[in-house]
């Protein structure tokens, strides 16, 4: 595990801590999930243009005609 040395405005400070009170957690736990979200965040965006890049809808078309045409379930219907 790494130690890094953040400054952040006291008001933004205050927050986190008063958040990660309430959440019943440290305010180093309430940090290091802020950041592991936002890097999920970003990364899963990247994953998702590069996935998107590769994509052809000659294919989705394709895999789209498999799906049978039925009426849905009583209970799948909107």
């Amino acid at each position: 595990m790494s130690a890094i040395s953040v400054r952040i405005p006291d008001s933004v400070h205050n927050m986190a801590r008063e958040i990660a009170r309430e959440d019943h957690i440290s305010l180093n736990q309430f940090i290091a999930s802020a950041v592991a979200e936002k890097i999920s965040a970003l990364t899963t965006e990247t994953y998702l243009a590069e996935r998107a890049a590769r994509g052809a809808v000659d294919k989705f078309h394709a895999a789209l005609a498999k799906v049978p045409s039925v009426e849905p379930e009583e209970f799948d219907r909107l």
